[in-house]
């Protein structure tokens, strides 16, 4: 049995966990249709993840940990497998906003990632992630929700994001999806570690338009930078950079509604897209 073409010969968690599923059902001496009665899972799914060409759920993760008696192996090889889909630029940000005591994030025109509801995120993918397979998307949404446990965490960080109304406007996804989406946002800022600030049209050009940019401050206090532009981006760590990007962000902070008004916005937002929807 070949895995996908896709990846090489190393041994990437991908790979790994394609094989330990091949060895512990064969072991087991189980049909792909047994196992699928074993665990509840059509077997052409499960075949695909045998030869990695899909990567598994987290709810099969579980369920293949749970027949198999593995102990969260599956659960762990699937989370190695999604860091490594993360692309190169992105991977060390990523990995800071997990022990990021605050988040600070700008976006021109889209919602920013950790607020995004998985219909946005897997519309955005669609688009910008040209020929990719449904599969391959659903990898790259689960792999953003993942991203979301920041908010889960017992001491949370605090979370301050500025989006241009534009992200707001653009119905990404439909109607229904901006619906869903805007409702998520307004919810996630009834939390008091969240704040979302949004640069109304009004207030014309700002310094960040066309891109976007986090700033992660880590407990010791160092802060990371990260700028992103359509398929690229770059870490900054370098003093003279963040002092740039700080300032590029109070910049647009000062432009911003504040806390209130940003709130009632969006709220008008949601009601056109839930009066599109029901017209």
């Amino acid at each position: 049995m070949e895995l996908n073409n896709n990846e090489d010969s190393k041994a990437t968690p991908r790979r790994l966990l394609a094989r330990r599923l091949l060895r512990m059902r064969t072991d087991a001496k189980l049909s792909l249709r047994a196992l699928e009665e074993r665990v509840g899972y059509p077997h052409s799914y499960l075949g695909r993840v045998e030869q990695g060409n899909q990567l598994p759920s987290k709810a099969l993760a579980e369920a293949l940990d749970g027949y198999f008696g593995t102990s969260g192996l599956f659960v762990d090889l699937l989370e190695m497998a999604l860091d490594a889909s993360i692309p190169d630029y992105g991977r060390a940000v990523v990995h800071s906003e997990e022990k990021a005591a605050r988040i600070q994030v700008f976006n021109s025109s889209l919602i920013p990632g950790l607020l995004q509801t998985e219909d946005y995120a897997r519309a955005l993918f669609r688009v910008s992630l040209v020929g990719e397979s449904e599969e391959q998307l659903s990898e790259h949404v689960e792999t953003r929700m993942r991203r979301k446990r920041v908010f889960e965490k017992e001491e949370p960080p605090f979370f301050w994001a500025i989006i241009d109304e534009a992200a707001l406007k653009r119905p990404m996804g439909g109607t229904k999806c901006m619906r869903d989406q805007t409702a998520s946002m307004l919810e996630v800022m009834r939390t008091p570690h969240v704040t979302v600030q949004v640069l109304p049209f009004a207030q014309g050009e700002h310094p960040m338009l066309g891109g976007s940019m986090s700033l992660l401050t880590l407990q010791s206090g160092a802060t990371i930078g990260y700028v992103e532009s359509f398929a690229s981006g770059e870490p900054a760590e370098s003093p003279r950079m963040i002092l740039m990007l700080t300032q590029m962000f109070d910049m647009a902070r000062s432009k911003a509604l504040p806390g209130k008004e940003s709130l009632a916005l969006i709220r008008v937002y949601l009601g056109e897209y839930e009066n599109a929807e029901d017209s």
